[in-house]
């Protein structure tokens, strides 16, 4: 059976409405890993992170076992707690983010150095936010432990300035990781802003790689990476929320691809999943 680790950081999500607020649990490559494996429930997606001992990492814990994830590489830091944001909306209905995680347990992610619990997968799927909480020398040592590693590397950069220490950082570690991805699910917006490129710039550079992958361009489709694939993609009939929408393309993608399906019928897969997605609230949506 193929095994698939997804790395990065569970969050507790506070959605507010007036003066009562809905907690949940989100992150951008737990979404992704919630949808792959709704899209290929037949392979094995694990979680890795770092929590804590508090009752709201055992509520992220139980959620991601809810959805299918497995959670046995999952690392307790006992005094340690999880990352926690909110959302509001505008009277225009307008979305808002403030984040509190500069102490979240997921930065604590590889601190021993050792990444050699990635030997166990087929497939290891990070972020730009993966990495943009993690110190420099554990993300220069993890891309050294993948050159040398026989797994398949799949990226997106989803670049977050936020969280970076500046962009030289920034524009070094993704590029580097970009070279070490056998599957690149770059998003246009994010790479024009990270490299100070046009659409043309972007698109044509990431012409010029083997791997496979898809650029992602919302709405309007995206572009095959690696094979050449001609189709067209309908547009969703209503957007009420984009939140999650590149998450759950990658999680589509990734699951129709590694469950056999060709590059046409993956990409397809992820834009129909991610316009399903982008019609109701909230990252994740019913199963």
């Amino acid at each position: 059976m193929t095994r698939i680790a997804f790395v990065g950081e569970a969050m507790i999500e506070l959605s507010i409405a007036g003066d009562e607020a809905k907690v949940g649990v989100a992150g951008d490559t737990l979404n992704a890993a919630i949808y792959m494996h709704r899209t290929a429930p037949d392979l094995q997606i694990d979680y890795l992170t770092c929590t804590g001992d508090d009752p709201f990492s055992d509520r992220i814990r139980t959620f991601i076992e809810d959805q299918g994830i497995g959670t046995q590489a999952i690392r307790q830091i006992p005094g340690a707690s999880p990352g926690l944001y909110a959302i509001t909306t505008s009277p225009k209905g307008e979305r808002d983010f403030t984040y509190w995680r500069s102490a979240s347990a997921a930065r604590q992610l590889f601190g021993d150095g050792n990444f050699d619990v990635l030997a166990d997968y087929d497939a290891v799927s990070l972020s730009g936010i993966s990495l943009a909480i993690l110190p420099q020398t554990v993300r220069l040592g993890l891309l050294e432990w993948l050159k040398k590693a026989p797994v398949r590397m799949i990226y997106d950069s989803n670049y977050r300035p936020r969280l970076w220490e500046d962009m030289a950082i920034a524009r070094q570690i993704t590029a580097a990781y970009w070279d070490r991805a056998d599957i690149a699910l770059p998003s246009i917006d994010d790479e024009m802003a990270l490299f100070n490129e046009t659409e043309t710039e972007v698109t044509a550079r990431f012409a010029k790689r083997a791997g496979a992958g898809a650029l992602k361009r919302g709405e309007r489709g995206p572009i095959s990476l690696g094979e050449v694939v001609h189709q067209s993609y309908p547009t969703a009939p209503k957007v009420i929320d984009t939140t999650a929408a590149g998450d759950s393309f990658n999680g589509g993608y990734l699951g129709a691809l590694l469950s056999g399906a060709s590059q046409a019928e993956a990409l397809m897969a992820g834009h129909q999943l991610a316009s399903a997605v982008v019609q109701h609230r909230g990252a994740i949506i019913p199963g």
